[in-house]
């Protein structure tokens, strides 16, 4: 990993993932992008799209955006990563479930993750 893989100033680009909100999907967990804020669903959600940006954008590095984790991951290396405190806020917010958000996530979401 290259330091140009993570820019600490950079804000979260909300509090869900950008395509699933677009599309009126839903996500179990989120994760952000270190390099650009992006939010997208991580891999057990149905479709991925934390990893779907990695691989797209070529920013490799997420971060966690559930509270009480802080954890890096490198999907170029598959292997978790040391990084910085990014810019606020940390987590999605508190009042915002997992799997989320609230009102669209199916009754069999279970059967339906990765």
């Amino acid at each position: 990993m290259t330091a140009a893989a993570i820019d600490a100033s950079v804000p979260p680009s909300g509090p869900g993932c950008v395509e699933c909100e677009a599309a009126g999907g839903w996500w179990f967990h989120l994760r952000r992008c270190a390099r650009c804020g992006h939010i997208g669903c991580c891999d057990s959600s149905p479709n991925q799209h934390a990893r779907a940006h990695a691989t797209s954008a070529g920013y490799p590095v997420m971060r966690s955006f559930e509270p009480g984790e802080d954890w890096f991951w490198d999907f170029s290396s598959e292997r978790p990563v040391a990084g910085p405190a990014l810019a606020p806020p940390q987590h999605h917010p508190l009042d915002q479930p997992a799997p989320g958000p609230r009102g669209r996530v199916p009754a069999d979401w279970r059967s339906r993750l990765h």
